[in-house]
């Protein structure tokens, strides 16, 4: 290389992988994708390129403002492009000749929704689509072996290079190969090896590692849903051994979570192995308590042994988004096998494992009915945890393209993505926005209104642990379950003041939270005292996580007691007035009680409810066969319901990554493990 460019002068690279802090941490995860590109392009270039790398929003613009690189590069999600594209705005003011690079998978995929968005955002010189070492590296060599030194991006538009996308001088799009991917992940050098994570221990974000790239599944609403990407590459059985023991040395002791970015994790053969790693990390560092990550779609048996190794850190996520079969042939998950993941139910709960569940709502073809009918298979599953999600329309997935949105005739609105919002330095507000389905020629707006809301009963109710008892004594008794769920809502008015204004309130924010335009938002919240709404939590809600946390936080006691009635209610209505099945409820009753007491109060060690029981529940909630009037005790038992020391501190160190706002109540609660959040019960004198 005999450009210009040397350790003395090198070419200085800033990227970023940004989120957002202003109220609480929007995303912790750590900026590892663009770590992968900053070391591959450290093996290729050495000391001729000097790279920083960032993840918060101030820092990132501070270091722009006192000294502008000559390259900025920035990944694009759904949670961070127009914080990105202001970065670009900000940087072009500084830095005239400096050149813009966006990577990521939101991303158009076809030809003129691509042109569209290269002509409509006008910062960005470069974009690369899919993964970002190879083209990024290819940007660099051209300009270290073409001595490009000024006006990058004129210079640049001379020439098409593989793995990008471009404009040229007269604004055409310009490319050779778009898309290249690496089939030997190991050429790739380790992020963590290289130092170049070190800085982000800093015990808020949590430390990522990824073991393969790619999706077998062509899901349309997703933008891994994409045949350039479904052959599955891997990082090698040593090489993340080797990054999970760098991290588990290096890693806080306030930090408890790691995430695992693979898109299918557990479904190949290999992961076993990683898992009993992890757990021999887990021994020797107590690290990590918590694993986020997405399991695999097939493969649940090897998924359910891959899980149970793991030591309770990470729950597995049966993802049916949809049971009904048309819907998923809309969407093109017909290769998945709903029915035998459903069927390993009790296999998982034999393993004293938890499941989750994801529905999408608005999904094509879907309707009230369908939705209906969804819901109830997954309560007759018994799955713990159920969440309904609205269905986002990302950039970079099929469904998302001119033709699917005809076909479907797709009703959509815009929204604040919650915690996603900054006022910079210069005063400008900035939010990020996405578009979301509440109608389609299935579904009408009224009927999405009305199945948010039961979704959202179902959620506070199905969560688990707290109602275990109730749901189990309810099945027992041959009672629909997803009747408890539906009549809890349909009921509502029946329920204490506190319970029906929170219920109020969620569907008051579910409709004021969308917009016709993404132009409305961004001019309604450049004003001061609408954008300290999104500081106070009035605005930009996650609706379902914030009203969730405000009944666990404020009105638990009470939608405890409307749930515990709604339940004895429909005991009589299927003539159970036995004396001692109500009996038996009534201990079922206080035992959820005290679970769900006083969970996120201050005073909440020194607040511990007792209560007089006649049957041993514990062991009843172990059984698999027996009913409760076999564990019949001889002598009434004391039991009161408490929280340990390491629950309390374990809530704690949440709080203070997060804070105490409603906001950050909500995240507390959405990262905190059910075993770490709920009472349990200990004999009275014990």
């Amino acid at each position: 290389m005999n450009g210009m460019y040397s350790k003395e002068n090198p070419l200085r690279i800033y990227l970023g992988d940004l989120t957002y802090d202003t109220v609480t941490l929007s995303t912790e995860a750590f900026p590892l994708n663009i770590g992968f590109i900053a070391s591959y392009c450290k093996k290729l270039f050495g000391d001729a390129v000097n790279i920083t790398l960032f993840k918060y929003i101030s820092d990132l613009e501070e270091n722009i403002l006192s000294s502008p690189p000559d390259i900025l590069a920035l990944s694009n999600y759904a949670w961070n492009k127009r914080i990105g594209l202001e970065m670009f705005n900000i940087f072009k003011q500084e830095n005239h000749n400096g050149l813009c690079i966006f990577g990521g998978p939101n991303f158009p995929l076809d030809m003129p929704s691509q042109k569209k968005f290269m002509i409509t955002n006008k910062e960005v010189d470069i974009y690369i689509p899919l993964e970002g070492e190879v083209g990024f590296s290819n940007i660099v060599e051209k300009i270290l072996s073409e001595n490009i030194t000024e006006k990058l991006t004129e210079n640049l538009s001379k020439y098409a290079i593989d793995g990008c996308i471009m404009r040229d001088k007269d604004g055409n799009m310009k490319f050779t190969i778009p898309e290249i991917r690496t089939k030997h992940l190991d050429e790739i050098p380790s992020p963590y090896s290289y130092g170049l994570m070190d800085k982000f221990f800093d015990g808020k974000l949590s430390p990522v590692i990824q073991t393969n790239r790619g999706c077998p599944f062509l899901c349309t609403y997703c933008v891994d849903g994409n045949s350039a990407v479904m052959k599955v590459n891997n990082f090698s059985i040593e090489r993340i051994k080797s990054d999970l023991l760098y991290i588990s040395q290096h890693v806080p002791k306030t930090t408890k979570s790691m995430i695992i970015s693979d898109l299918n994790f557990g479904m190949m053969p290999r992961d076993l192995e990683i898992c009993d790693y992890i757990s021999e990390m887990q021994s020797e560092y107590d690290f990590p308590r918590q694993i986020q990550a997405a399991t695999g779609k097939n493969s649940k048996e090897r998924i359910i042994e891959a899980i149970k190794r793991l030591n309770g850190a990470l729950r597995l996520w049966m993802s049916v988004q949809s049971m009904d079969e048309q819907v998923l042939a809309n969407v093109k998950r017909s290769n998945i096998s709903l029915e035998h993941t459903l069927a390993l139910a009790p296999v998982i709960k034999k393993s004293n494992l938890r499941t989750s569940s994801e529905v999408i709502l608005g999904l094509p073809g879907e309707s009230y009915d369908t939705h209906i009918e969804t819901l109830k298979k997954l309560v007759k599953a018994k799955i713990d945890s159920i969440v309904v999600y609205t269905c986002m329309m990302l950039d970079g997935s099929e469904m998302n393209t001119p033709q699917e949105r005809n076909k479907w005739d797709f009703k959509t609105k815009f929204r604040i993505l919650p915690r996603d919002f900054v006022k910079l330095q210069s005063g400008k507000k900035i939010v990020e926005i996405e578009e979301v389905i509440i109608g389609s020629n299935t579904l009408s707006f009224d009927e999405y209104v009305k199945l948010r809301l039961i979704s959202f009963a179902m959620y506070i109710t199905n969560i688990g642990i707290v109602f275990d008892p109730l749901l189990k004594f309810l099945r027992e008794n041959e009672i629909d379950v997803f009747e408890l769920f539906l009549n809890s809502f349909v009921d509502i008015k029946n329920s204490s003041k506190n319970v029906q204004n929170i219920f109020t309130l969620f569907e008051k924010s579910t409709k004021n939270e969308l917009w016709d335009t993404p132009e409305e938002i961004i001019e309604h919240y450049q004003n001061d005292k609408n954008y300290q709404k999104l500081l106070d939590g009035e605005d930009g809600l996650n609706v379902l996580l914030h009203y969730y946390a405000m009944m666990v936080g404020e009105s638990m006691d009470e939608w405890c007691d409307h749930v515990l009635k709604t339940g004895k209610k429909l005991l009589k209505n299927n003539n159970y007035n036995n004396p001692e099945i109500l009996e038996q409820y009534d201990s079922i009753s206080n035992y959820c009680r005290g679970l769900s007491f006083n969970i996120l109060g201050e005073n909440r060690l020194e607040t511990n409810p007792q209560f007089s029981f006649n049957y041993d529940i514990e062991k009843w909630l172990e059984s698999t066969d027996e009913k409760l009037d076999f564990f019949k005790l001889n002598q009434t038992r004391e039991l009161i319901f408490t929280l340990t020391e390491k629950q309390y501190q374990y809530v704690q160190d949440k709080v203070e990554v997060f804070g105490t706002s409603a906001i950050g109540k909500s995240m507390t609660i959405k990262r905190t493990p059910l075993e770490y959040l709920w009472r349990h019960a200990i004999v009275a004198g014990n």
